[in-house]
């Protein structure tokens, strides 16, 4: 399970390379992942992100929109990009022998996009209507409204996506000039997972990536859990979606591990908690979950369900319940199943380039080393029933934060909601 293979070189501009070699494939996942997000803008140009996400793929001064996936495509391989809250990435998957050409194809995008006005306005079209669908879809949109009442008035807080007002107005200079802001050699990390070889892959990676903008390396504005409020929007639908959290921790606490074992334990799989007690024992949802999200400075704990208008009114006092039963005894049994799906899905996680090349990325962004495998599952293993008792003492102590959307006549208020909850406090 050792990683010998995986190897970190820094270029003299700051610009980092990481390889995992894995021989025994045929493929290699190689990528672009930056370390700024939505958590980066400003409030007024909320979706610029995103936005020069897309805008990267739409042609460069030496090729159109069009050659860019061609040139990928007719070699059989597959690129796509997605942007988060702190990373943006640009990945391609394809064989071991095109590799040059993804790095070529690759590099032309971060350096050299030229964005030209028709292709903006096209895109702008694309992503309203991504706006629309996700507008469109409650299980989406639920997420967006509990995290913009978490983090109140704060990028960290916004919707990936932007808004429907600011991108009818977003102008190329918008985009240009964040590219120039933090495309810098410091934030990029250039990373591949297969069957390559270190040495040649950063040579290669010198001699291509050699027009990336100076810039500054900016701090992120400390993110703020203003929690304690909901975002209630009652709509004509078939189903109420609720989403109630509460401050979770970072990717960098210490209880980062237990964190993620406490909400796959009390929601994360069929024999969870809340699967078991809301949906098979009271038939109360079609879906319920729980899940941790953590940033570099904080995190939130949620727990997510859909029910019917008629089993709102049950629903969430029995959730409150779950979490006060929670607090107050786990099993062995629980914590060992939790750990298992927990390592498992770490290990399974390995047997995809793509996922190998993403882990290796964003842990070098984020912790400033690559993680090992077996570092992660010693953490994981080390969590115990009293560590994550304390951890719920903690976490359901802080102030609660609730989004609900659909029919909602017979959702009880947010102040009797926490007065079930404050049950928890007096236990201890």
């Amino acid at each position: 399970m050792t990683q010998p293979d995986v190897k970190v070189t820094t270029l003299p501009n700051g610009l980092r390379i990481v390889t995992d070699s894995v021989p025994s494939v045929e493929s290699v996942a190689v990528g672009v992942w930056v370390g700024v997000g939505t958590r980066n803008e400003d409030l007024s140009d909320n979706g610029v992100a995103h936005m020069v996400e897309h805008m990267l793929f739409k042609g460069t001064e030496s090729r159109d929109a069009l050659e860019i996936v061609k040139i990928i495509e007719n070699v059989g391989g597959h690129m796509n990009a997605y942007t988060g809250r702190e990373i943006t990435s640009y990945h391609i998957h394809l064989l071991k022998e095109d590799l040059p050409l993804a790095l070529d194809v690759l590099a032309d995008m971060v350096q050299h996009s030229n964005m030209p006005e028709n292709e903006i306005e096209q895109e702008r079209g694309v992503i309203l209507q991504e706006i629309g669908m996700c507008n469109d879809t409650p299980d989406d949109i639920i997420f967006d409204n509990y995290f913009e009442t978490a983090y109140a008035r704060q990028a960290l807080g916004a919707p990936i996506l932007g808004t429907t007002k600011i991108i009818k107005k977003m102008k190329r200079d918008t985009l240009m000039g964040y590219v120039k802001r933090f495309y810098t050699p410091s934030n990029i990390v250039v990373c591949a997972s297969g069957n390559l070889d270190h040495e040649d892959f950063v040579l290669r990676v010198q001699d291509t990536f050699i027009d990336l903008p100076a810039g500054s390396n900016e701090n992120k504005i400390p993110a703020s859990y203003t929690g304690g409020c909901e975002h209630r929007a009652p709509k004509k639908l078939e189903q109420s979606h609720i989403v109630l959290g509460f401050q979770g921790v970072s990717r960098l606490d210490k209880d980062y591990y237990a964190t993620q074992t406490l909400a796959s334990l009390f929601g994360g799989g069929m024999s969870s908690r809340l699967f078991q007690e809301v949906r098979e024992k009271r038939g109360l949802v079609y879906s319920i979950y729980s899940f941790h999200s953590a940033y570099s400075d904080n995190g939130q704990f949620c727990i997510y369900a859909g029910t019917g208008p008629d089993k709102l009114s049950e629903l969430v006092p029995v959730v409150c319940n779950e979490i006060l039963k929670l607090g107050e005894s786990i099993s062995e049994e629980e914590l060992e199943r939790a750990k298992a799906q927990l390592r498992s899905s770490a290990l399974m996680a390995r047997e995809s380039m793509m996922n190998r090349a993403d882990q290796n990325a964003k842990s070098l962004l984020l912790h400033g080393k690559i993680r090992k495998p077996e570092d992660i599952i010693a953490s994981i293993n080390a969590v115990d029933v009293p560590t994550l008792q304390n951890l719920c003492q903690k976490i359901f102590s802080t102030n609660p934060t609730l989004a609900a959307l659909g029919p909602l006549d017979t959702l009880e208020s947010f102040d009797n909601i926490k007065k079930h909850l404050f049950g928890l406090s007096q236990h201890h």
